[in-house]
């Protein structure tokens, strides 16, 4: 571990180092030229070519790119799943490793490190994500950090690195625990994580209900706010979606969700089965959420959802959080689809009932050129838990660019030329989510 191989001095360095890149990129904010605006202002090669493609797609008049942006900067901006932006690997580092016989886990436990904390760590990385929130505009991001598994060990790995990440950047970054921190991150004009950890954490053994359970509270305890029930693939719990049996909740299963809702933890069923999900939306006592998926009335994909099992969800004050992903979005997959999932819940279902959970990353402009450093290992097989059914991934999208998590302002404008008013808009882009996150969390 990094805390084991570095003096505190080093850490020091390092962070007065990240602390001179935010002045400047502060500096660089306020040079910006007169009648510029700051949502659409980034040297990143990356980010102004998706800006572009993205107002190509929608073609917006000045009245509605201004009003969006606008209002864009005015609303709470939350993304209901997403991931923090990505930083790039040190190459040399990783390929050192690989010279010293690292296996393929441990190669892949420290690029994922890597990506995760070298904002704390790297000067220009930190400048880099900074920059990205700041143009995407967003103060929360619900953040990923836990892996496709139920083993707590599994998942204490990302926990780890996300609550390290919050906890050193601070000044431009903060680690939420309640959404009171979120509300008053963004009044401060700072920017912060709020944690969902995947799967439930389950012991590798069966004791009973109660013991078994036990890591859920723990997991909570240390700052996770969200669960999946599944990933994908069938667990103790139910059925994922790329399970073609489509069961359903199981016994154990109930006493999970059941569980969750006692200790303010958020049921996400993303991943899960239809039937599973809709019979954990039947069970759950409290708010629950499809953090990322789409709408099967518009696109019919097993990640997501049929109006059943949207109504269950909605029943229950909960919401479904639309993605970025062109695959589950289909139509021409890009900016315009997005907003046509959205319309089809806010229209079937009402505008208190969806947000958007984009699943989705920037990565650091730097990540190529460290990525070239090391020697491809070739391919390798997909785990279980990513194993999908043929054809559910893959397509060819050439205008998915538009859909670049950067890209949220543009989210915003396509909002207000659907003719949305500013008090839906600010639910969509991050007033519901704060509101399940609210009354589905416990305080003593």
């Amino acid at each position: 571990m990094f805390l084991k191989t570095a003096g505190a001095a080093t850490i020091l360095s390092r962070r007065r180092q990240a602390d001179a890149a935010e002045g400047r990129a502060q500096e660089a904010d306020a040079k910006l030229p007169a009648g510029g605006d700051p949502l659409m202002a980034s040297d990143h090669p990356g980010i102004a070519r998706a800006r572009d493609e993205a107002l190509e797609v929608l073609k917006p008049t000045p009245a509605q790119l201004q009003r969006g942006l606008e209002l864009h900067r005015d609303c709470l901006v939350f993304d209901a799943y997403g991931f923090a932006p990505r930083a790039a690997i040190d190459g040399a580092a990783m390929a050192q490793a690989e010279a010293e016989g690292a296996s393929d886990a441990e190669l892949n436990l420290l690029r994922q490190e890597m990506a995760m904390t070298r904002p704390a760590l790297v000067a220009q990385e930190r400048e880099e994500f900074l920059n990205a929130m700041k143009v995407a505009g967003v103060a929360c991001i619900f953040q990923n950090a836990g892996e496709e598994s139920s083993d707590p060990l599994v998942l204490m790995k990302r926990l780890a690195h996300f609550t390290y990440l919050g906890d050193m950047m601070r000044g431009g970054l903060a680690r939420a625990t309640l959404p009171e921190d979120i509300e008053a991150a963004r009044a401060a004009g700072r920017h912060c994580l709020y944690l969902t950890g995947n799967g439930v954490p389950l012991a590798g053994h069966s004791t009973s209900m109660q013991a078994d359970l036990g890591f859920v509270r723990l997991f909570f305890q240390l700052g996770i706010r969200m669960m999946h029930v599944t990933y994908n693939r069938r667990n103790l719990l139910g059925d994922g979606c790329a399970e073609a049996a489509n069961g359903g909740l199981s016994d154990f299963g109930r006493a999970a969700v059941k569980e969750m809702n006692r200790l303010g933890v958020i049921v996400d069923v993303a991943h899960s089965g239809w039937r599973t999900s809709l019979e954990a939306a039947q069970a759950s006592t409290k708010p629950m959420v499809a953090s990322h998926t789409t709408c099967a009335g518009v696109h019919s994909h097993i990640r997501s959802k049929p109006d059943e099992v949207i109504r269950a969800i909605c029943d229950t004050g909960g919401l479904v959080g639309i993605c970025c992903i062109p695959d589950f979005l289909a139509g021409n997959g890009d900016i315009a689809r997005l907003v046509d999932h959205i319309d089809y819940v806010v229209k079937k279902f009402g505008a208190d009932h969806v947000a958007i959970g984009t699943d989705a990353a920037h990565e650091s402009r730097y990540a190529a050129a460290e990525n070239a450093k090391v020697k491809s290992r070739g391919r390798r097989r997909a785990p279980f838990a990513s194993l999908w059914p043929e054809g559910a991934l893959g397509g060819n999208w050439p205008r998915a660019r538009p859909l670049a998590w950067t890209n949220w302002p543009l989210f915003t404008v396509a909002m207000v030329q659907r003719g949305y008013t500013d008090d839906q808009i600010r639910k969509i882009l991050g007033g519901n989510i704060l509101r399940v996150c609210k009354d589905v969390l416990v305080k003593s």
